[in-house]
């Protein structure tokens, strides 16, 4: 493992071991020149590997000829100082150093710096921390509204870190309080960065769009349903561990009782509603297009709903507002029935009236005709008793 320049006598040593470390002496002629070989090694666990939330473990340990001096370990991470938790072992050979736990944005090279003021040991060693995850870790929230289109996607980092290990993950979907998720892609990356994906769940109608960008997890739904709300949590697994990422669709729907035209002098009650409570930051509003401030109607905190009573035709339109931003609006257009309409419903609405009138005497008159009747046929029965107790009794004398 070691070769001699004949040039410049220079000593290369390949392959360094820990062994290796002691006292090199070099003779030429009268002449001799001693080297002490002092030896560091750094190893990581898992191989610099990781998922988020990990806690990783540096051991460094160092070989001399001479007393092993007490080291000084400080760690730098993307050019910032990183204090680790650090433990050595009673020779000085062995030090532990633990970091913190990991996010996606630690992937990179490190610098582990080596100090000792005596001997003076300033050495860097250099080492890869790679983090595989998404880009958008925390929950987020979607909206969108009844039949609309919407694209959900997560993002993947194993390109950007050149993750060379293979692994798999599967996209779950699941309603609101619900403890039952339901499987909609299974999906797996191989060594050599090649992205596989099965639909798995036929529930409700979703496609994985062909064309989108590497790295990516993607679900489109052409066309949103109320109830295809809910969270929907993509999870990555390695080495037996897992990560995951949400994101909480939420969608909106509006709808009017009663429904259809709207009669003259009639009112009707239009309705806004999310799929989900809404935070504190956000809320709903009715409002009337080319209205003044009387036709606004807000929804109170954490409320899913709002109503407003509306007495005459018009455009409304509902929105979703989230720290003073409008995420998604819909419309909802109240047309005024034709006037034969309106008196369709009002001779309706009499006609009915009349009717059930008519119903109520009828049925007075059959109650009373019916308890005549009764009456009638107990006196009857009474009279037909008393013959027969007569005719007894004539017959014995």
């Amino acid at each position: 493992r070691s070769e001699i320049n004949p040039n410049t006598k220079h000593l290369k040593v390949l392959d360094l071991r820990l062994s290796d470390a002691g006292i090199y002496t070099c003779e030429y002629g009268s002449h001799t020149v001693s080297i002490s070989l002092h030896v560091f090694k750094l190893t990581i666990s898992s191989d610099g590997h990781f998922l988020p939330k990990e806690v990783p473990e540096l051991t460094v340990m160092q070989n001399s000829s001479h007393p092993l001096p007490d080291l000084k370990i400080t760690l730098f991470n993307n050019n910032n100082i990183v204090r680790p938790k650090v433990s050595q072992d009673n020779t000085h050979q062995k030090y532990k150093v633990l970091l913190k736990q990991l996010e996606t944005t630690d992937s990179g090279t490190w610098i582990c710096h080596v100090h000792s003021d005596s001997p003076l040991i300033n050495q860097n060693i250099s080492f890869d921390v790679k983090v595989l995850g998404f880009q958008n870790p925390a929950l987020e929230r979607k909206y969108a509204t009844v039949d609309s289109t919407v694209n959900l996607s997560w993002q993947l980092n194993f390109q950007k870190i050149k993750w060379k290990e293979g692994f798999t993950g599967q996209l779950n979907w699941k309603q609101q309080e619900s403890t039952t998720a339901h499987e909609l892609i299974d999906f797996n990356v191989t060594a050599r960065g090649e992205q596989h994906e099965i639909k798995k769940s036929s529930r409700f109608q979703f496609e994985i769009p062909e064309r989108k960008p590497k790295s990516t997890i993607e679900v489109k739904l052409p066309k949103v349903h109320f109830n295809h709300s809910g969270q929907y949590q993509c999870q990555l697994a390695y080495n037996g561990k897992y990560v995951q990422s949400k994101t909480e669709l939420v969608v909106m729907k509006v709808s009017a009782n009663p429904v259809g035209p709207l009669p003259r002098g009639a009112k009707t009650t239009l309705i806004c509603q999310v799929s989900s409570p809404l935070p504190s930051n956000a809320h709903l509003c009715w409002e009337r297009v080319n209205g003044t401030q009387m036709d606004i109607k807000k929804s109170k905190q954490h409320e899913a709903k709002v109503e407003v009573n509306v007495s005459s035709a018009g455009l409304w339109s509902c929105h979703l507002i989230e720290d003073n931003d409008r995420k998604i609006s819909l419309n909802y257009s109240l047309v005024e029935a034709p006037v034969w309409v309106s008196y369709v419903v009002i001779g309706a609405s009499i006609g009915g009236s009349v009717l059930v009138f008519g119903l109520a005497c009828l049925c007075i008159i059959n109650g009373i005709s019916w308890q005549r009747r009764r009456q009638r046929a107990k006196r009857m029965a009474q009279a037909r008793q008393y013959l027969l107790e007569n005719k007894t009794c004539q017959c014995q004398q």
